[in-house]
């Protein structure tokens, strides 16, 4: 571990592809070192955006039959795809900015018909001395390349991909001859293959980042967070924003505690978790909690059982929901397989649930530069029939997912049903799902 000369923190060696994840590799569950400092850290995002530029938008422009791709924000309100095409030191879009994508063939044109060029990664196209209009040049470019379809940023299922306003929709159509103009489609598609498809880099960072995130589980779910009887959910809530706030890292949305009891009713849906108040002993504590690193998000829930004096460990009907648990996430990833829709996926998981006689719910989703990410829909808490729209989107390779799920156990010792919220981040990789840093089998003990 040497030093950053710029700030002194402590930094792990670079492996040879020359970029620095947070933590080591997915097996290794517990490690979690130190992030690096903002420049490096943009020193390594545009590295690798100019490596998604190269290699993703040729291969799904290509995939989705498109010859022109149009991508328009203006400053402080960005088109989310445009959002992540800049390099890191640009903060916003800068006045309007315009990226365009010309695909001829193999060879490909990236520009920028913009007021300020961004070197590296679009060249510049568009010189206001020459044509003072900047929606008459991109007009221009679009007419002397023929494209015979031409993709913007309008669609009705994912937000990401429905990024271009309404007035530089009404621009745009009015800048573009009549020819031009009806050959304007929906690049829905290509925005969310742009943003659910990883770069083997990018999954072995993914993978770092949930052993990270499982580290600072692994602490909230102890007796370094929790003191039965007086530490509160919410304690252990801002306990985890905190911290990670205080590593270098980021939240994505605020976690959520609760715990079941014996006696207390289970959660029938994952909007009605249970509000825990102060932590006893006999608790089972639930945790759903995402951290932010380097452009990719993870999103895991685990469980923990705080021990009644003289226990040394969880109650056997617990031990033996969790495997049930295990056992429906088994049954999920089983299902997938490329070109196969997430409504597909959902409804061969439910069928082999009930034939397993699991009581579930599915309800997992694309994660990534989003923790709920574009791409399939494999169910909704309360749409396990089918989620129409996202639900109909296929898997494709090299896309990371949360495997997230809920199964319903009859806990003798609860006297009643609990529920068994799980959810792990995995990789997908054409053939097979895979969990990035393993998945919780056995209960946290506090």
């Amino acid at each position: 571990m040497g030093k950053s000369r710029r700030t002194g923190v402590r930094l792990p060696p670079p492996p040879p592809t020359g970029t620095r994840p947070l933590a080591g590799p997915a097996a290794s569950y517990h490690r979690v070192v130190d992030v690096l400092p903002l420049r490096d850290r943009a020193d390594l995002l545009d590295v690798r955006l100019q490596h998604r530029l190269d290699t993703i938008v040729p291969a799904l422009m290509e995939r989705e039959g498109i010859d022109a791709w149009v991508l328009i924000a203006r400053e402080y309100n960005e088109d989310p795809v445009v959002g992540s095409m800049l390099p890191a030191t640009w903060l916003s879009a800068r006045r309007r900015t315009i990226l365009l994508f010309l695909r001829s063939g193999p060879a490909m044109q990236r520009l920028t018909v913009s007021r300020y060029d961004i070197p590296g990664l679009f060249e510049a196209a568009w010189d206001p001395a020459v044509e003072p209009d900047q929606y008459a040049r991109l007009a221009e470019l679009l007419t002397a390349a023929g494209p015979a379809a031409v993709a913007i940023s309008v669609g009705d299922t994912y937000a990401v991909g429905d990024g271009l306003s309404h007035t530089e929709h009404g621009l745009l159509s009015a800048a573009l001859p009549d020819e031009l103009r009806t050959r304007l489609v929906s690049g829905e598609r290509l925005a969310v293959g742009w943003f659910e498809t990883r770069l083997p880099v990018e999954v072995e960072q993914l993978a770092a980042n949930c052993a990270a995130a499982h580290g600072f589980l692994r602490r909230a779910l102890s007796r370094e967070v929790v003191t039965p009887g007086e530490t509160t959910t919410d304690d252990v809530a801002w306990w985890l924003r905190q911290t990670v706030a205080d590593a270098g890292l980021e939240s994505w949305f605020h976690p959520t505690v609760d715990v079941q009891r014996p006696g207390s009713v289970a959660p029938d849906s994952f909007s009605t978790k249970l509000d825990g108040g102060v932590i006893h002993a006999g608790d089972l504590v639930h945790i759903d909690f995402g951290i932010s690193y380097l452009g990719l998000m993870t999103d895991q829930q685990q469980h923990a059982y705080v021990l009644r004096e003289g226990e040394v460990g969880p109650p056997a009907g617990l031990v033996s929901a969790l495997a049930t648990g295990n056992r429906l996430q088994d049954l999920l990833m089983a299902e997938f397989a490329t070109g196969r829709t997430g409504n597909e996926i959902l409804a061969a998981t439910r069928k082999a649930a009930s034939a397993a006689n699991i009581d579930g719910l599915i309800y997992s989703h694309p994660i990534g530069n989003h923790g709920h990410g574009a791409g399939p829909a494999i169910g909704l808490w309360d749409q396990q029939d089918g989620v129409p729209g996202a639900g109909d989107y296929p898997v494709h390779p090299a896309t990371a997912y949360s495997i997230e799920l809920m199964a319903r156990v009859e806990v003798p010792e609860f006297g009643g049903a609990v529920s068994i919220m799980l959810e792990e981040d995995a990789i997908f990789d054409g053939e097979a799902v895979r969990f990035l840093d393993g998945r919780q089998t056995e209960f946290h003990l506090i």
